[in-house]
């Protein structure tokens, strides 16, 4: 095993989107454990769209990244030393352990995994916390019931194609928004979605009537922008809109115009609700619970987009995000062990 542990730092805050000058690869040795820790190797990477939040400096629902800071991303790896029973050499474990090859942890936030019900990237995607925010996202901001039509934006992507799914499985049609014909495809083909617009062929408020002639119970959005105005223009009487994210304005340089089709909320009596998944980690076993049981018995598709290339192709990796050339879940392999 190698004596280096290379790293992925935040050099400086991007005005925009992220380029290479944004990082900086720093090697140092291999962290050692103390009394209760336990360093992991670090062998995939989460790489999600609010990364890039995170590097800005404003207030926010966690912490920016500070200068100089590895980079921020929940992982998983395999333990290579120990000095907490709970995680023991060899255990596989998924935690917050950064863009780099290795990592010590005190195994607070930590988990070890299990996978002979699904492979380790999965344990970033529909068993982490994307799955986490599409369970919560739906059931409990959502307030999904059958016979619910819900749609959801960002459809092919980490959470979007988990929600879809739960949705369906809950006996709601689902409408996904999604860029290109492939992704769309993938939606409705694969993943037994109801009906599929692509964003990418025209304009969405036109196709989203057609698809939803008598309006949305739920929208799930995970883009914002024009595509939140079209969904809000077609809320039927008490629908939820769950905010998850807006990733179409996340390297804007300018402030994003609010919606301007907001008095439908008003008119329909519906509620905007914005949410973050961290405030559901005390549910998170009723959710591991439900998803786990899915998978087991595969009415949960679920899709990893494994990248290579180790650190050095983190910067290049993330901006697969903000182009949507990614379907399911993006990870990045970093360990080549």
């Amino acid at each position: 095993m190698t004596s280096v542990n290379r790293q992925v730092r935040l050099a400086k805050r991007p005005i925009g989107r992220p380029d290479d000058s944004t990082w900086e690869i720093v090697s140092e040795p291999i962290p050692t454990p103390s009394d209760g820790e336990f360093t992991v190797q670090v062998d995939y990477a989460s790489l999600d769209p609010a990364m890039r939040g995170w590097l800005d400096d404003v207030k926010s629902y966690v912490p920016p990244v500070q200068i100089g800071e590895v980079m921020r991303a929940h992982a998983v790896g395999r333990v290579v030393a120990s000095r907490n029973p709970a995680f023991p050499e060899g255990a596989i474990v998924s935690g917050q352990f950064g863009i780099q090859e290795f990592a010590v942890s005190d195994g607070r936030g930590a988990l070890v995994v299990d996978e002979t019900l699904a492979p380790a990237p999965t344990w970033l995607g529909a068993l982490g916390f994307p799955g986490m925010t599409a369970y919560f996202g739906l059931t409990d901001v959502g307030k999904l019931e059958k016979g619910d039509v819900v749609l959801i934006s960002g459809a092919a992507g980490a959470v979007g194609s988990i929600a879809g799914q739960i949705a369906k499985l809950n006996g709601a049609t689902v409408i996904g928004i999604a860029g290109g014909r492939e992704k769309c495809a993938w939606l409705t083909d694969e993943l037994g979605f109801d009906a599929a617009i692509d964003y990418k062929a025209g304009p969405v408020g036109p196709a989203l009537r057609a698809a939803a002639p008598d309006g949305i119970d739920i929208y799930f959005d995970n883009v914002g922008g024009d595509i939140l105005d079209a969904a809000l223009g077609r809320l039927r009487k008490n629908a939820r809109v769950a905010l998850c994210g807006a990733i179409s304005g996340y390297n804007a340089t300018d402030p994003q115009p609010g919606p301007s089709r907001y008095l439908s909320l008003l008119v329909n009596r519906a509620s905007m609700t914005g949410f973050i998944v961290f405030d559901y980690l005390d549910r998170f076993q009723e959710g591991m619970e439900a998803m786990s049981e899915w998978i087991r018995n595969g009415d949960i598709v679920t899709r990893e987009q494994v990248e290579t290339g180790g650190v050095e192709a983190f910067g290049r990796t993330l901006t697969m995000l903000f182009d949507g050339a990614n379907t399911g879940k993006l990870v990045l392999k970093i360990s080549d062990n």
